[in-house]
């Protein structure tokens, strides 16, 4: 519901403007204050499931969730949408960090993979369905039934959460770190508001400068704060694992360039090729295609070439497919254009799943809250930061496009945007290749 819901908006966005009366593009607030709102609470995530317990905190997230999704559907204005869809952010912030904890602390490492593997699931397919599950709705109901649709999803996970999430919390949990919640939060959110305004129609370049940098000084500020706690609300010293390091590095790199493809395309086939969102949006699914063929052989991939092989042939592949994206044409041959993508979409899920993977390879169990806290916060920032990307991208493409000349380009500014997310893959990819090779190896099990 969390990965859907924040991928599909941007889909009914027209149709939902024109139902309030605003133009689209004020649309935007919608989709800035659900991630401001992930931005402000995933970091105290962690405190907050120690404290209440990982039962009660996670069944209250999918509650306040699936309520606000109710309220979004109700909403009759612009500003009633923008404050419920905050509450459904409060919702998401709790929900998925305090849910994969739960699976982390009960998995052994040898587990571990397989576990990942499922936890992978979400983020794989929200991204690749909402394109053509916005269109339909929106083309044939209403694109209130965006929300509707959480509605039976919540009250079925409330039900299964009641059965099977066990309530952990440590026996004593520690203070909250109010003065690093509140520079972590302020400076998350200053900069994700910052990267937000990129993509606006009519962008101002000086206040998307101010927001980036200050939330950059508060989140500077916030780290010399964390160092110096004696009790921080993340203790940053995790970072001193070398796969937790350098799978955040990597994977943030990875995550940046295949985000970016989902935003990219549907605006590609409809805007440059005049193809329909139905059409656009079906053509996406394709790399949903490719997420399941490749799914059974994830792992004996990574058990026999291990991560650092698998992390650099991911990350050069998917690199590879982006580039193939930048010479596609309205007269490409759809089956060529639908072999990329699933192409595209092996090497994505073989990605996701081997850095969700290898960053927690190493994480002992007492450092595993932080670990996940950190990394869903990590995460988030640069799912965000993937459409940031995709938009500066494409800003550049256009002149771009015109310096290498548009004959073999089609005049687009979609070839150059593309060609620019391919080298971001490749610097994912040329980072792994620092890895130790027998980086994971204890939940690998090379050669087992």
């Amino acid at each position: 519901m969390e990965n859907l819901d924040g991928t599909i908006i941007a889909t009914a966005a027209p149709r939902m403007a024109r139902s309030f009366g605003v133009p689209s593009v004020e649309l935007n607030v919608v989709i800035t204050a659900y991630l401001l709102a992930l931005g402000v609470f995933i970091p105290v995530s962690g405190w907050i499931a120690d404290r209440f317990g990982a039962r009660v905190v996670f069944s209250g997230a999918v509650a306040v969730f699936t309520l606000a999704s109710g309220l979004c559907a109700l909403s009759t204005n612009l500003g009633e949408l923008t404050a419920t869809r905050v509450l459904q952010g409060v919702g998401g912030a709790m929900m998925v960090p305090v849910g994969r904890l739960v699976v982390l602390r009960a998995a052994g490492k040898t587990d571990l993979i397989k576990v990942i593997a499922y936890l992978t699931w979400p983020a794989l397919i929200a991204p690749i369905i909402a394109p053509a599950l916005g269109g339909v709705l929106v083309t044939y109901e209403s694109w209130r039934w965006i929300f509707v649709l959480n509605i039976p999803l919540g009250l079925v996970a409330l039900l299964i959460a009641a059965r099977i999430v066990p309530d952990l919390r440590p026996p004593r949990p520690g203070k909250l770190d109010w003065r690093g919640f509140a520079l972590t939060s302020a400076g998350l959110a200053t900069f994700v508001y910052g990267l937000e305004l990129v993509t606006n129609a009519d962008v101002s370049w000086a206040v998307v400068g101010a927001s980036v940098g200050a939330g950059l000084v508060l989140i500077w500020w916030a780290v010399l704060h964390l160092n110096r706690s004696a009790h921080p609300l993340v203790d940053l010293r995790v970072l001193g694992v070398a796969t937790f390091r350098a799978a955040n590095l990597g994977g943030s790199l990875f995550r940046m360039a295949i985000s970016a493809a989902p935003f990219l395309l549907p605006l590609m086939f409809q805007n440059a090729f005049g193809w329909s969102p139905i059409k656009s949006g079906l053509l996406v699914i394709a790399v949903f295609v490719g997420n399941i063929t490749i799914k059974p052989f994830t792992t004996p991939l990574l058990r026999r070439f291990g991560f650092r092989t698998v992390l650099m042939g991911s990350a050069t592949s998917a690199g590879i497919t982006l580039g193939l994206c930048a010479v596609f044409t309205a007269r490409t041959p759809l089956v060529v254009i639908v072999l990329v993508l699933v192409a595209s979409g092996v090497f994505r899920s073989i990605g996701f799943t081997a850095y969700n993977t290898i960053v927690f390879a190493d994480v002992g169990s007492d450092a595993m809250a932080n670990a996940n806290t950190l990394t869903s916060t990590i995460q988030q920032l640069t799912m965000g930061f993937g459409v940031a990307v995709g938009a500066l991208a494409l800003r550049a493409g256009a002149p771009l496009d015109r310096l290498v000349g548009s004959s073999t380009s089609g005049g687009r500014p979609f070839s150059a945007a593309f060609v620019l997310l391919a080298v971001v893959a490749f610097l994912a990819a040329a980072e792994a290749a620092l890895l130790a090779r027998d980086a994971g190896a204890a939940v690998a099990g090379y050669g087992q």
